[in-house]
């Protein structure tokens, strides 16, 4: 567990890096605000949809060869990805490379496949959760960090977040042991691990049912939420980098805080299925006094109230690594990396689309929020399938028809 904790920690600082300075960075390529938010959203989408086409393969192949060598390629496309962006001269430049870095990272699904290899069904939302708070601690940190050097230069960041990435390729060849032993990998099916095969896979999953629905919900407003902020903050409160990576350290904090240290006395209080409810309600209240916010503090008081819903991903990982063969793994949670980036596709058409219609408002008025008002929506709607998933789940197991119970 701790080498693949360090592994997500350096993975994470190195995305965290460029968050708060991407946005600038493709806006100096257009001179209207309107042209700036469509020239984001495409560099979004891009990598969204190389990545829907190449997690669920890359998820089959690490079923096939280990969880190491498919780490190590995600690592590569990161520092390619890094690397060429600091040196591109036109728009078309950053759209090309996040297609290639899209296509081959992986790395957040290859995890999760991995701490499900080492990690019995009745400790993975512990483990999960220290997973969770290594994402979080590496938004502490990226973030910040980013934030500072790009107040140097727009390109720094990114080059710092590439020898990161390198770094990260060194650790994973040199001292991260792998997780799949050999007994059990599974042969490697097109039909399977195309995007297709790979939904269709989970969807066959007895298990699975409403959860696919949940992933979708709850992943299309985070990828709202992720393509908008620094947007709606600029737009909203004026914010230059370094107060959006501060904003990002905050939410790393409370992530770190409650996954790292809260989750595992959560779940002594309540259940994994009811924390997974009481997490979507908890956001779904959290987007709306984001949005709804007139002041920049106001967006820091509610990360910190939004406790359960920094819980509820660790809780609902558990659920679809439990539901998972485990032999098929890395083909489940690419898959499921799989579906979240269909809607990583989606979010960036939404997103900014509904921030522009509102842009011309006075700074600090509450229309500003009408994206986070639609995630506070989604969020609902996820917690609504999540029950109906949990009471099929009891009808099932009880032998009655749902419809009989109700």
């Amino acid at each position: 567990m701790p080498f693949i904790m360090a592994t997500v920690l350096i993975d994470m600082i190195s995305i965290g890096l460029i968050i708060p300075v991407l946005p600038k960075l493709v806006a100096s390529f257009e001179t209207t605000a309107a042209a700036q938010v469509g020239a984001y959203a495409w560099v979004a989408m891009a990598f969204g949809f190389a990545n829907f086409i190449g997690s669920p393969i890359l998820g089959a192949l690490s079923d096939r060869f280990g969880r190491r060598p498919v780490l190590l390629i995600g690592f590569s496309g990161l520092a390619l990805s890094f690397f060429v962006t600091a040196l591109a001269t036109a728009l078309w430049m950053l759209i090309a490379v996040r297609l290639v870095s899209g296509a081959l990272q992986a790395n957040i699904a290859v995890a999760n496949a991995y701490v499900a290899d080492i990690t019995p069904p009745e400790e993975r939302a512990k483990r999960f959760g220290m997973l969770g708070a290594m994402f979080g601690l590496g938004f502490i940190l990226g973030p910040v960090l980013g934030g500072v050097l790009g107040g140097i230069s727009l390109r720094l960041p990114f080059f710092v977040a590439g020898g990161l990435a390198v770094t990260n390729w060194l650790y994973g060849f040199f001292v991260l042991p792998e997780s799949l032993p050999p007994a059990r990998r599974q042969p490697f099916s097109w039909a399977r691990a195309n995007p297709i095969g790979s939904l269709m896979h989970l969807a066959q999953l007895k298990r699975m049912g409403a959860l696919l629905g949940v992933v979708t919900f709850a992943s299309l407003a985070q990828f709202i939420l992720q393509g908008t902020w620094a947007l709606y903050t600029q737009l909203k409160f004026g914010w230059e980098p370094q107060q959006i990576g501060w904003s990002l350290c905050a939410v790393g904090a409370m992530s770190v805080l409650v996954q790292g240290v809260l989750v595992g006395r959560l779940t002594k209080l309540m259940s994994v299925q009811r924390l997974v409810v009481a997490g979507l309600v908890s956001s779904a209240a959290a987007y709306v006094a984001w949005g709804a916010a007139s002041q920049g503090w106001m967006m820091y008081a509610v990360i910190a109230c939004n406790v359960l819903g920094f819980a509820a991903g660790a809780s609902l990982q558990t659920l679809v690594a439990n539901a998972a063969d485990p032999k098929t793994q890395g083909q489940t949670m690419g898959a499921v990396a799989g579906l979240s980036s269909l809607t990583a596709v989606l979010a960036p058409v939404i997103g900014p689309l509904l921030l522009r219609s509102v842009a011309d408002a006075p700074r600090g008025d509450w229309r500003m929020g009408l994206p986070y008002y639609l995630c506070a929506v989604l969020q609902l709607c996820a917690m609504a399938m999540t029950v109906l998933h949990f009471r099929r789940q009891h009808a099932d197991s009880a032998g009655t028809p749902v419809a009989a119970r109700s």
